[in-house]
This record gives C-alpha cells, structure tokens and sequence, in this order.
C-alpha cells in the first residue's frame, strides 16, 4: 500500500482561499492570482475515483509547463510561475505539498467553450462519422477506418459543461457564442498549436491524434492559453512506431483505467469499485512514459 501513501488526494489549505475543486485540480484564489494545484486523484466516465495515482499531479503540471514555455511565441499564456519561494506569502507553509504539482496563474475571463483539434478519427468523432460521414457537421470523406489520419487536421470546438458531458458543437455555434472575430481567432490559434505540437511530438516518436485547448481573454482583452496544454488527460497520444489504422493503438492516456473498468459489472455511476494496485501502477508507468517521451527526459520526483 505504500504507493498510494505517496499521492495527495486532495489539498486543504486553511489560510488560502478555496475557489474550486474539480475533478482532478484544487484552486485557490490568491487575489491578484490563482494557484493551480493538480492532486493525484482520477476519474473515468465522469466519476472520482478513490484511490489516487501517485506522481500523476506533479507529471501533469510539468507537461503543461512544458508546453507553455514552448508554445509562448504562438499565444501568451496565464502561467506566472511554479517557484514556491515566489509565491504570496501565505502560500509559503504549504510549500512542501506544492513543490512540482502547482503553478500560479494569471486571472482572466474563460472563454465558455472547449478548443478541440481532431488530426486522426477516433472517439466521439469515429462514432459520428460511421452515422454520418461528418465530425462536429464537418463533411469527411467516405471509407475512413477507425484510427485514420484525416486529410487535414479539423477544429471540432465543443461546450464547457459544468456537469456530465461537453457537447460537441458546430464552429456556427461558437460565432454565436463569441462573436465572429474572436471565434475564428480561437480557431487559427488552436490549429497553429496542433501543428507546432504534432511537428515537435513527431521528432520524439509520437502521433497526436486529438487534443483540447482551453482559452480566456485577460485584462486587456487579449486571448491566452489557459489550463493545461497538451497533457495525457487532455490529448490522445499514439506511439508513432506502432501505428497503423484500423487497430487499437499503443496509448498514453487513461484507456488502462477504462478499460479495467469496463471489464468489471459497474453501472458507470458513484461510488467507484477499488482499483488494485496492478492496475494503479500501470498508470503510474503511462504517465511516466508520456512524460519521458515528451519532455525529452526521465520523470524525477
């Protein structure tokens, strides 16, 4: 049991104050900022599980920090720092639970829709394609296997739910939403991130199939990068050597949880069943592995 004694489930920090705790990220608003902390917790079909995945936190943050230094020359980005010593003074006695799973971010004004970039035909868009050849309304051609490369890259936007589901969404709905201008800004952005990322991940043998950007617009109304950037839990990621259509691909994301989960009688709804420890360390090994492959180096914590 001792790897499950290494993760942090979930933060309580008295002096700071709470603003949201989601699925996996605690956030505290600091006044002039937010502090972002990824615990280790996880969820699957929309469900927390009980167990936490150790490490998983401190990888995600440091993926999508990664990015962000990376990805600055094509939209700024809210990310201020993840130097503890730098932060507000009463961060300064949670400094040991902070260190590598928390960032401190700028405060704006969140865009209400999910940013999505589809470059294969998988998922929810290989479901609709085999009702109607279209992913989000976007005509596809005919014959694509599941798992295919499409001919160009696809912006597939979708809503930001607070519970359940997003929906996907046609790119109409999103001018409704923001307006011409700022929805085709949206657009071009998310589309040059996905090449910039697919271009780099390549060179370190990885495909990326799909991924989600999140957007907000700061004081001066200028767009940024907000959330976290091109991590497991945000993108799907193929390993390059061993890809071919039509066929289940080597992954990077959660699919082992899935997919132990599936094996079991659960109707999908709280409360979780346990997950073993086989299982938990399984997807402690992704996630390291994704983070090797895309950082360039061993995950160290």
């Amino acid at each position: 049991m001792v790897i499950i004694m290494e993760a942090v489930y979930q933060t309580n920090f008295e002096e700071l104050k709470l603003r949201n705790r989601g699925k996996v990220r605690d956030i505290y608003d600091l006044g002039e900022f937010l502090l972002f902390v990824a615990t280790d917790r996880i969820s699957a079909f929309d469900v927390v599980m009980n167990e936490p995945i150790p490490y998983k936190g401190k990888i995600l943050t440091q993926i999508s920090k990664f990015w962000l230094e990376k990805t600055k020359h094509i939209v700024p980005n809210h990310f201020v720092t993840d130097n503890t010593e730098e932060y507000p003074e009463p961060c300064r006695k949670y400094q040991d639970q902070l260190a590598g799973r928390s960032m401190l971010v700028k405060k704006c004004k969140p865009l209400p829709i999910e940013a999505i970039v589809r470059g294969y035909i998988a998922g929810s868009g290989w479901k609709e394609y085999k009702k109607s050849k279209t992913i989000c309304g976007i005509p596809l051609p005919d014959g694509l296997v599941e798992f295919q490369k499409l001919p160009e890259p696809i912006y597939t936007p979708s809503t930001k739910e607070e519970v359940g589901h997003d929906i996907n969404v046609d790119f109409s709905y999103t001018v409704n939403v923001l307006g011409e201008e700022l929805a085709n800004k949206v657009k071009e952005i998310s589309l040059s991130l996905f090449k910039f990322a697919s271009d780099y991940l390549e060179t370190q043998g990885l495909i990326l199939a799909d991924t989600k950007f999140e957007f907000g617009l700061d004081e001066n109304g200028t767009i940024i990068l907000i959330d976290e950037v091109l991590t497991p839990d945000s993108s799907r990621f193929w390993l390059k050597e061993d890809y071919a259509p039509g066929k289940p691909q080597y992954n990077f994301d959660k699919q082992v949880l899935r997919d132990y989960l599936e094996s079991l009688n659960w109707d999908k709804v709280p409360p979780p069943p346990p997950l073993p420890n086989e299982v938990i360390e399984k997807i402690v090994e992704k996630y390291k592995e994704a983070y090797r492959r895309i950082v360039g180096k061993a995950f160290s914590d």
